[in-house]
């Protein structure tokens, strides 16, 4: 059978046992049509991009499907009546990631706390910061809008030199 990845996002309103029972709904759905759902995960409550539906945030929810497409057109059909459900895109994988999504590794990450913005380790391919010439000294960068009318007239250059 075809082998699919569902994510679905559900207004900001509704609670987290909610999400999970509509992700319970729609299992049992492609259960009930002879597909299987072998991992289900709850990524949280984020901001959205864009406001969606008068909505700034939302619960995400991934789904991995084992199921044939009638299946999987049912549980969109499903998705699309629904009202607390915001958006869903299934796209049709060749092989289901078994360990956590990268969403969930990427929230491990930031739990631990392992790379801050302080805690930045030398990088062996560039030059410490400190060797770097300040800012100031880079030259003379152009003027334009109101700076350049508050900016002395450049002196004209001396004629001569190199014929």
């Amino acid at each position: 059978m075809p082998l699919y990845e569902t994510v679905f996002v559900v207004r900001q309103d509704v609670a987290q046992t909610q999400v999970e029972a509509l992700s319970t709904q729609f299992s049992d759905l492609i259960a009930n049509m002879g597909g299987q759902v072998p991992k289900k995960e709850y990524w949280g409550l984020r901001q959205l991009a864009y406001r969606m539906k008068k909505n700034r945030k939302a619960h995400y929810m991934l789904m991995n499907i084992d199921s044939p497409p009638a299946a999987v057109k049912e549980m969109e059909r499903t998705m699309s009546i629904n009202e607390d459900i915001l958006r869903y895109l299934t796209v049709r994988v060749d092989e289901l990631e078994a360990q956590p999504s990268a969403m969930m590794r990427k929230s491990d990450r930031e739990d631990r706390g392992d790379r801050r913005r302080g805690d930045r380790e030398h990088r062996g391919d560039r030059e410490p910061r400190g060797d770097r010439e300040p800012r100031g000294d880079r030259g003379e960068r152009p003027r334009f809008g109101r700076d350049a009318a508050a900016a002395p007239a450049p002196e004209p250059e001396a004629e001569g030199g190199t014929p």
